[in-house]
Parts: C-alpha cells; structure tokens; sequence
C-alpha cells in the first residue's frame, strides 16, 4: 500500500526541546536544593511525560509520592516560561513537512506533553506547516507507549493503519508504534541512540528528515 499519513512525535524528531527542558528541570531542582544535570542527561530523562522526568531527574530514593506531584506542577509553571527560549525546529524538517504536504500526504502529531502545550509549540515553530491532529496528554488520551492516541488519530483520519509512516526518536515511540500496528521509523538526530531504537522496533533508521521522503 502506498503510505497516505505521517505520525510525528514531536520533542526530539520535529522539535529540539532539550535545552529549554533541562533549563526548566534545573531551575526547579535547584530551587528546591537537589543537584542539577548538563543538558545531555536530559536525553534519557525526556519523552516520557513530566512525571517521569521528574523521578529521573532526582537522586534515587530521596523523593516521596508528594515530593513528585509537588515538583511535577513547578516544572510546568517553569516550562511555561522558557519553553521558547531555546527551542527550534531540527535542521531539514521544514523541508521535510512541505515535501509531505506537496505529495498530498496527511500529517499528525502525537507527543507526551501535555495536549495544550504540544499545540501551542506546534502553532509557534510549525505554525507555517498543516497538521490534521495535533494530539497530547489529556484526560481521555494516555501516554505513550499506550497505542490509544495514536489509534485515535488512525481514526479520525479514517484511513487504514497500513497507510501511516510513525516518525519518533525514542524507544517510546517504537513501541507505540509497534503496539498501533504503523510503520516504526528512529530518527537519529534526536534523543536517543540507534541501538535504542531497532531494539525496540524499529524498521527503518534515518539520519535527516528529509530521508523520509525516500520512504514514500
């Protein structure tokens, strides 16, 4: 079949977040008398959700369950004000996307931020590009690796799951695309390692996203 959709994660593969997320991270932490990390370190905290990167980002066993919820709320309110300081499409992924569009194919994005904030980053640094969905975390739609957000978006676009190229840089990804039955592809410009991504599903690896165009 011949592939009609695109399914982006977007911190890592559209969007390099990781400066302003490890400012935000270690403003709290260091607000709060934990020890702070280099943005590298953030690469295997990230992708997750924020609860996640929160308890990887804290030194193992000093935290209690409030501790987390407590931190959780103070690294959105710090997100939410730097989360454009530093943040900027990845290099080819303009190209990318009007590529895709020339060819009439269908674009979604499905990310572990929170719903509104994945919206507001897609709006202001793809603003310029046409996206079908545009999903993240809400009350009714699970994070990744739970397929259900991607199946969703499956279904709103109401075309076959053999028609979806998955774009993602993370073994989350991977396995959320596995689990929704789309077409896995690791981005290597992004978080994590290729190793981490044909390990955990991978079909294809690309360098630069305008490999994706090979794809089709």
């Amino acid at each position: 079949m011949t592939y009609q959709a695109v399914l982006f994660d977007l911190d890592g593969t559209l969007l390099d977040t990781l400066e302003d997320l490890a400012d935000s991270m270690n403003a709290v932490l260091s607000a709060n008398s934990f020890p702070t990390h280099q943005a590298e370190a953030y690469k295997t905290f990230v992708g997750d959700g924020v609860a996640n990167l929160v308890r990887r980002a804290l030194p193992a066993g000093t935290y209690t369950d409030e501790d987390i919820r407590r931190l959780v709320q103070l690294m959105r309110a710090e997100y939410a004000r730097r989360w454009k300081n530093k943040t900027k499409p990845y290099d080819g992924v303009d190209e990318m996307l009007r590529a895709l569009a020339d060819r009439g194919l269908k674009l979604a994005v499905l990310s572990n931020k929170p719903d509104d904030t994945t919206k507001l980053c897609v709006q202001h640094f793809l603003g310029n590009h046409r996206f079908d969905v545009v999903q993240g975390v809400a009350d009714d739609v699970a994070p990744k690796p739970d397929p259900a957000g991607a199946k969703r978006i499956r279904e709103t676009l109401n075309l076959p799951v053999e028609a979806f190229l998955y774009l993602g840089d993370t073994n989350t990804d991977m396995q959320t695309a596995t689990a929704a039955g789309m077409y896995a592809i690791g981005a290597t410009w992004g978080f994590r390692t290729a190793d981490e991504l044909l390990q955990h599903g991978a079909k294809t690896l690309i360098d630069h996203p305008m490999e994706l165009i090979g794809l089709l």
